[in-house]
């Protein structure tokens, strides 16, 4: 494995890429998955908690901290749905385009060409993927990985083991349910899919084994998946799975402010368009925390 990416490294350097990327180190890499109908959401977190035009190209050449949307293409490529697409990336820039057909059942193929391409195009510590509908901090969330960039294969996040749906027609159906053992088993430990971030070794192996690393049904399952066999450590921490007002907010208070808030009931902010800035006023870090940060 570090043979391979070795040589993709070496390979990176040799070639001269359109973004001038490849020998700069980054901190983070942050995916924001999102669809082509969620533009409202989009807009309401550049609104938030993404920092805007200058201010975020400020952030990658100060912080290491790269942030995008992350979006493949429609089914019909060069439709109406890419040509939006293409006029809001001209609009804002802050789009990575994934060789990708997007689609619902297809989110586990996305995060494995999403950690693919991210590499491919940024040398960074960690690799980070979030929904475009939680409310983050980026100072704190910085901090939290920060505390692990000794250790060379760690996947962070709030872990879970939730049941292997057998039956059909219900929301999160996992049609493999009997690779899991006996009807009414649990899943393996896995970091639920709103936020979990892994480091470069993780995302290398990713890449290398693309071709070969098994989809399930559920994204966040699949990337579980594809750690397990291999010497990784899972960190559980819970301030990448806060609650919106007021869990959020009393946690503020009390001094421990929370990396990322979302309600569990939604699998994100609850009518998150009209929500996220209210989430972001009451729990929000201090706009000069991530300026002041040092990771």
């Amino acid at each position: 494995m570090k043979l391979a990416a070795a040589k993709a490294e070496h390979q990176s350097l040799s070639n001269d890429t359109p973004s001038g990327n490849s020998k700069r180190k980054y901190f983070m890499v942050i995916g924001i998955n999102t669809a082509f109908s969620s533009r409202k959401r989009r807009d309401s977190v550049r609104e938030t908690w993404m920092p805007k035009g200058e201010k975020r190209k400020k952030l990658e050449k100060e912080k290491g901290i790269v942030i995008r949307f992350v979006i493949g293409h429609s089914s019909t490529t060069g439709g109406i749905l890419d040509k939006a697409i293409e006029a809001e990336e001209m609009a804002h820039g802050d789009f990575l385009r994934l060789e990708h057909v997007e689609g619902y059942m297809e989110l586990s193929a996305k995060t494995k060409a999403y950690f693919t391409t991210a590499i491919e195009l940024w040398d960074a510590e960690f690799y980070v993927k979030v929904d475009d509908d939680v409310h983050v901090n980026l100072a704190t969330l910085g901090m939290a990985l920060a505390a692990h960039r000794t250790k060379p294969r760690v996947y962070i996040g709030c872990m879970k083991s939730g049941p292997v749906i057998a039956r059909k027609g219900v929301r999160y159906h996992e049609p493999e349910y009997w690779k899991f053992g006996e009807v009414g088993n649990k899943y393996f430990r896995h970091a639920t899919g709103q936020l979990y971030a892994i480091s470069k070794d993780l995302a290398s192996y990713i890449s290398i084994n693309q071709h070969v690393l098994h989809k399930y049904a559920n994204e966040d399952v699949s990337l579980g998946s594809w750690f397990i066999g291999i010497d990784v450590e899972h960190v559980d921490d819970r301030r990448l799975c806060c609650g919106t007002p007021p869990d959020c907010e009393w946690k503020a208070q009390l001094g421990n402010i929370c990396a990322a808030s979302f309600d569990w009931k939604c699998s994100g902010i609850c009518k998150s368009v009209e929500r996220i800035a209210e989430v972001h006023k009451r729990c929000g870090e201090d706009e000069n925390a991530l300026w002041s940060a040092s990771f």
